[in-house]
């Protein structure tokens, strides 16, 4: 019996324990919960990176870096701008692709004055400035920038000018061979363009040329059979005291219809010139019967010339690095 009662207090304490362990863990997780319900279970993976409330600027590899941020996530966004091709009003419209809920930014002096748009990057970095986001000032301190010495300057003057050499030598070959056969295919095509015009135009050019040599020779059989009249009547008909004032009237009566061929067509009576009006005046007269543009052949007779230039400009020994010698116009 004894061993029996000692089972029994046994099995209670045990018990009893066992409840007492039971209520504790039940109050530690209540006071977890409670704790929980309070504390920002964030709070414990957050960094001073992600809650960072400045903006600030630093150089990387010889550029300098804006660090600023977004007001709609408060995360930082970096900027890296060019010193002297970036001006403020394309960092401020950087920011504002970046983030559209920015509606306000500006950038202020240290003085409070506003700083333009126009203003280069470089400029701005020289001294303290104040960058306005919507309704957040953030002061910038630029850090001390090195500039380069004479000596430097010079290096980068000598790398980059042999830089410009190398490419040349390795691309303009290239370019010149590409650059000739656009000239080429242009000029394919206006050739194909002018054929027609040209074959009209050589119809009217060699009508024009026919009816002027025959007015040079009408010309000349009307001279002829002036001079020949004339002198039948003065050795044959009558003599050469009634001829001598009639004479005078002819050429007299020539020499006004000079004077009147001056007063119409404001230029001197010279054989050539009036040989070039009539062919003018035929050829334009039967260019317009037959419908030929002159305006259009004569504009695509320039590009052709002007192609040609270019082509044979290009094909110039001294641009191919070639020696020099005489150059032959390719038609």
């Amino acid at each position: 019996m004894a061993t029996v009662g000692l089972q029994n207090v046994v099995r209670r304490g045990i018990i009893s324990c066992v409840r007492q362990h039971k209520a504790r863990l039940s109050a530690t997780k209540q006071q977890t919960t409670y704790l929980q319900k309070w504390i920002c279970p964030c709070s414990f993976y957050c960094t001073h990176v992600l809650y960072r409330n400045e903006a600030t600027v630093i150089y990387r590899d010889g550029l300098p870096v804006f660090s600023v941020p977004l007001p709609s996530r408060k995360e930082l966004c970096e900027f890296v701008l060019k010193p002297v091709s970036h001006t403020v009003g394309d960092f401020l419209q950087f920011l504002n692709e970046e983030d559209h809920g920015i509606d306000r930014a500006v950038i202020y002096t240290e003085e409070g004055t506003k700083v333009a748009k126009s203003t280069t990057i470089d400029i701005l970095l020289k001294s303290k400035f104040k960058l306005v986001v919507n309704n957040q000032e953030y002061y910038i301190s630029p850090p001390e920038h090195k500039s380069l010495s004479d000596e430097d300057l010079e290096k980068m003057s000598d790398v980059k000018l042999m830089i410009g050499q190398l490419y040349s030598h390795l691309n303009v070959e290239e370019y010149q061979l590409e650059q000739q056969q656009r000239i080429q295919k242009r000029l394919e095509d206006l050739q194909e363009q002018i054929a027609p015009l040209e074959k009209t135009r050589g119809d009217l050019v060699a009508m024009s040329h026919k009816r002027t040599t025959f007015l040079s020779w009408f010309g000349l059989g009307l001279m002829g059979a002036q001079f020949g009249v004339l002198a039948r009547l003065t050795w044959w008909e009558y003599s050469w005291d009634i001829m001598e004032p009639v004479t005078y009237f002819v050429t007299y009566g020539t020499t006004m219809a000079m004077y009147a061929y001056f007063v119409l067509t404001k230029q001197e009576y010279t054989f050539p010139d009036v040989k070039d009006r009539e062919f003018l005046v035929t050829f334009y007269k039967h260019a317009q019967k037959q419908q030929l543009d002159v305006g259009k052949y004569n504009r695509l007779k320039d590009a052709i010339s002007k192609a040609e230039f270019d082509l044979q400009r290009l094909q110039d020994p001294l641009q191919l690095r070639l020696p020099i010698q005489e150059i032959q116009k390719k038609l």
